[in-house]
């Protein structure tokens, strides 16, 4: 993703024209990744859902340099919320059909960090699995496993930073 850092920096500050291009280049990237975590008919709503919460939200990203995650991380959970709607809804599983399809990495990266995941406390890999494999929000987490809300965030950057020693040695 392409975006000039003074468009960023200004949308953030509230200037609207600069808001409406980085949203306009973030979208088919937006796009593109919802293509493999949003149920088919699922990848527009989950699109345009994604970049209403982003320039609502944009302000209040802290590291610009973390933009192009965030934004990522805005959209599989909005995938995640519609494919659990969608089951609530309908109170089916949803058909093969409509699942987004996976690629395989490759299998050392797997192994990889399924054995940082292995070597967390069970506490650490458990906030790691709620957030980057099921979707949850902080919030939904803090709920699940009756913590605060900053509890749930330590935590989980704690299990981010173990891992990422875990990775690197």
């Amino acid at each position: 993703m392409v975006l000039a850092n003074g468009d960023l920096e200004a949308a953030r500050l509230g200037d609207r024209p600069a808001l409406e291009r980085v949203l306009t280049r973030s979208r088919q990237d937006l796009r593109r990744y919802a293509e493999f975590h949003c149920i088919v008919n699922d990848i527009e709503d989950a699109v345009q859902e994604s970049l209403l919460l982003i320039s609502r939200k944009l302000g209040d990203l802290r590291q610009l340099e973390c933009f192009t995650s965030w934004l990522f991380r805005i959209v599989k959970r909005e995938c995640n919320r519609l494919k659990r709607g969608r089951k609530l809804l309908t109170g089916q599983e949803i058909p093969e059909s409509l699942l987004p399809i996976v690629y395989p990495e490759p299998a050392e990266w797997r192994q990889d960090v399924a054995a940082a995941l292995e070597s967390l406390p069970a506490h650490y890999r458990e906030v790691v699995l709620l957030r980057d494999l099921e979707g949850l929000t902080i919030e939904e987490m803090a709920q699940q496993l009756r913590l605060t809300r900053e509890a749930v965030k330590s935590r989980l950057h704690r299990a981010r930073v173990l891992a990422r020693e875990y990775l690197d040695s």
